[in-house]
């Protein structure tokens, strides 16, 4: 899938079909369903990925500390730019083209 279809899916009521967890957890995240998303990250802390989801989402929520330490879980620096850069890098780790 590529990162416009990814992004023209967002106008549909469910994500499409065979995304792995992470890449639904955007969907929802992309859409201000913050709390489907979270679920999602919650379920999978094991993941350095999911992990920076979890920072962009307390992120997203206006939560710095909480972000901050998911920010450490991942592995990551702390991010800086806007809430939808980060997004869309999160995103453009997951697809292929």
């Amino acid at each position: 899938m590529t990162y416009a279809a990814f992004l023209a899916s967002q106008t549909q009521p469910e994500p499409p079909a065979g995304l792995s967890p992470l890449l639904i957890a955007l969907w929802h995240a992309g859409r201000d369903e913050w709390h489907q998303a979270h679920d999602i990250a919650q379920d999978n802390e094991h993941d350095p990925l999911q992990n920076w989801l979890h920072a962009f989402l307390h992120r997203q929520e206006g939560d710095q500390g909480n972000a901050a330490y998911w920010y450490r879980r991942a592995g990551r620096p702390a991010f800086y730019g806007t809430l939808r850069r980060e997004w869309e890098e999160l995103v453009r780790t997951q697809l292929t083209a």
